[in-house]
C-alpha cells in the first residue's frame, strides 16, 4: 500500500476511534424531568380521580341524611249515594305524614364508610404519578438509548464509506496489498451498518410515539382541547445527556443491612398499600353497618283528619292520629347473620389482596436490585477493561494494516467490535438508570421524606464507577 493510501486510511479511523460526535436534535427536545412533569401535568385519570373523590364525599353527606318524610292526603268515608261531605259523621278529609329512621347508627357508620373509600383516592393519585415516573423514565430512556445509537453507528458509517472508496481506489490501482473481497468486505459493512441504522430508526420512533402518549397536553379547564390532537406539541428528541437518577433510601437495600421485614415495613408506607389499608377499613365499616341489621327499623307517623259540620249546623270534632311502627328482626339466621357474615368475609379478602402485593413488590425490588448489581458489574468490566481493550484492539490492527502487516478484514472487524463495546456499554448505563427508575417506584414514598432518607440516596448517571 503506497504512502498516502495508508496515511488516509489511519487518519480516518483515527478520526472516527476517538470522536464522540453525535446528531444535533431539534429545539423540540426535552429532559427527563420536563417529560416526567408533563406527563403528570396532563393525565385526564388524575382529573377523573379527583371527580370519583367528590363524588363519593358528595355520596357521604347525602347518605347521612334522613329519608325525606312521607306525606298524605285522603278524602275518606265518603257517601256514595249523595257524595255529600257533611251526610255522615264519618266522612273526613285526612292528611298525614311519616317519617322512617334508619336501624341504630347505619347512616353515620355509611356516611363514615363513604368517607373512608374517598380517602383512597388521594393515595391512588399518589401511585399513578409514581407509575407515570417510572414508565415515562422507561420510554424516555429508551428514546436516548436508540438516539445514541443511531449516532455512533451514523458515525461509523461515514467512516466505512469512505473506507471503501479508498479500499476501492487501492484495488483499482493495483498498489498494496487490498483485494477484491476486501472492497466487497468493506461494502458489505456499509450494507449491515445500514440495517441496524434502519432498526435502530424503528425503535426510535416507536419510543417517541408511546412517549408522546404521555405529553398530549390535557387542560381541565378546557376540556374541549383535550380532542384537539393539533393543539399539542409533540416531541421528536430528548436531550442528549443521560440524567442522574437518585436510589432511594439505599441504605435500606444495602447488601450489608437488607432485610426482607424491613423492606416489607418500608414499602407499608407505599400509595397503592395504603389505598388498600383505606379499602380495608371502608370494608370493616361494612361489618359495622351489617351489625345494624339487628335493631328494628322505626317509623314516626301523624295525622289530621277535618269533618265538616253536621246538616244541622253543629259542629263535629276533628281528628288527630298518631303511632309509631317498626319491624322485629326475629328470623335472622338467613338474613343479618348472612349479610354479617359476608361483610366479614370481604374484609379478610382485603387483606388477603394487601398480602399478595407486598409479596410482588418485595420480590419485584430483590429481583431489580440484582439486575443492578449485575449491570453495575458489567459497566465496571466495559469502563474499565472491554471499551479500552476493544479501542487498542482497532489501533493495532490498523498499525499492522498500514505497515503491510495485517488483514484489511481484521480492520474492519475490530473497528465493529470497538462500535459494539460502545454501543453495549451504552446500553448497559441506561438499563442501569432503567432499574433504578423502576426501584424507586416501590420506595416512592421515601422520596418525598424527610432529610434523613434523603441523604441515603445513591445517585446513579453515566460515568460513575
Amino acid at each position: 500500500m503506497s504512502f498516502n493510501m495508508k496515511h488516509s486510511v489511519m487518519l480516518l479511523l483515527g478520526l472516527s476511534l476517538s470522536s464522540n460526535a453525535l446528531y444535533s436534535y431539534g429545539e423540540t427536545s426535552i429532559s427527563l424531568e420536563q417529560a416526567v412533569s408533563l406527563a403528570q401535568q396532563n393525565d385526564p385519570w388524575l382529573q377523573g380521580n379527583r371527580l370519583q373523590q367528590q363524588a363519593l364525599e358528595n355520596q357521604s353527606i347525602a347518605s347521612s341524611t334522613l329519608a325525606d318524610p312521607q306525606v298524605s292526603v285522603g278524602l275518606m268515608n265518603l257517601p256514595v249515594d249523595t257524595w255529600d261531605f257533611e251526610q255522615e259523621g264519618m266522612t273526613q278529609l285526612k292528611v298525614g305524614v311519616s317519617q322512617m329512621f334508619p336501624r341504630g347508627d347505619s347512616l353515620q357508620l355509611k356516611a363514615s364508610q363513604l368517607q373512608l373509600q374517598a380517602s383512597q383516592y388521594p393515595l391512588l393519585r399518589e401511585n399513578r404519578k409514581a407509575q407515570l415516573r417510572s414508565n415515562v423514565s422507561q420510554l424516555w430512556l429508551d428514546v436516548y438509548l436508540a438516539q445514541r445509537t443511531i449516532a455512533l453507528i451514523e458515525s461509523d458509517r461515514v467512516l466505512f464509506e469512505q473506507i471503501a472508496e479508498i479500499a476501492e481506489a487501492s484495488y483499482a490501482s493495483a498498489v498494496g496489498k487490498t483485494r477484491q473481497q476486501d472492497v466487497i468486505r468493506a461494502q458489505l459493512e456499509i450494507v449491515q451498518l445500514e440495517d441496524r441504522l434502519t432498526v435502530e430508526k424503528q425503535k426510535l420512533e416507536t419510543s417517541l410515539a408511546q412517549l408522546n402518549e404521555w405529553l398530549h397536553v390535557y387542560d381541565q379547564s378546557q376540556p374541549e382541547l383535550a380532542f384537539n390532537y393539533d393543539h399539542s406539541n409533540y416531541i421528536n428528541a430528548v436531550v442528549n445527556e443521560l440524567p442522574m437518577l437518585r436510589l432511594s433510601n439505599h441504605e435500606l437495600l444495602s447488601a450489608d443491612t437488607y432485610s426482607r421485614n424491613r423492606l416489607a415495613q418500608a414499602l407499608a408506607a407505599h400509595p397503592a398499600l395504603l389505598a388498600i389499608d383505606a379499602k380495608e377499613q371502608a370494608f370493616a365499616k361494612g361489618i359495622e353497618i351489617a351489625e345494624q341489621s339487628y335493631k328494628p327499623q322505626w317509623g314516626l307517623n301523624a295525622s289530621y283528619g277535618y269533618r265538616d259540620d253536621m246538616p244541622s249546623g253543629d259542629s263535629r270534632a276533628d281528628f288527630f292520629s298518631v303511632g309509631v311502627t317498626f319491624d322485629l328482626p326475629l328470623f335472622t339466621e338467613k338474613r343479618q347473620d348472612q349479610q354479617v357474615a359476608a361483610s366479614v368475609a370481604q374484609t379478610e379478602a382485603v387483606k388477603t389482596e394487601k398480602l399478595l402485593l407486598t409479596k410482588q413488590m418485595v420480590s419485584a425490588v430483590e429481583k431489580e436490585l440484582k439486575q443492578l448489581t449485575r449491570l453495575s458489574q458489567r459497566k465496571e468490566i466495559y469502563t474499565q477493561k472491554l471499551i479500552k481493550q476493544s479501542h487498542d484492539q482497532a489501533q493495532a490492527a490498523l498499525t499492522a494494516y498500514t505497515h503491510d502487516d495485517g488483514d484489511f478484514a481484521e480492520v474492519v472487524r475490530a473497528r465493529i467490535a470497538e462500535l459494539n463495546a460502545r454501543i453495549a456499554a451504552l446500553k448497559i448505563d441506561v438499563d442501569v438508570l432503567k432499574t433504578v427508575a423502576r426501584i424507586n417506584y416501590f420506595l416512592s414514598r421515601f422520596e418525598h421524606s424527610d432529610n434523613s432518607n434523603q441523604m441515603s440516596e445513591r445517585e446513579y448517571h453515566i460515568g460513575e464507577q
